[in-house]
């Protein structure tokens, strides 16, 4: 469990801490969710072969990757 508090403060250097977070949903289907509810894409580092991460940031600019999913990584296994 993560606890979130806002600060008044605007970031001014990079993050010091780095989420990745693997969801229960697919990859994409979490990046679309995180897109529509006010993330924004940061970089594309997905593979044509299903691997790979993308990078968002929330909307105060804090990075962070959604990695593949457990049921995303026994697709490219099977």
């Amino acid at each position: 469990m993560l606890y979130f508090n806002q600060v008044p403060e605007p970031k001014k250097v990079k993050n010091r801490i780095h989420l990745c977070l693997r969801p229960e949903t697919s990859r994409d289907q979490e990046v679309e969710r995180l897109l529509g509810i006010g993330a924004t894409f940061v970089s594309d580092h997905r593979n044509p072969d299903g691997s790979g991460w993308a990078v968002l940031a929330d909307p105060e600019g804090n990075e962070f990757c959604v990695l593949r999913s457990e049921s995303d990584r026994a697709e490219m296994n099977s």
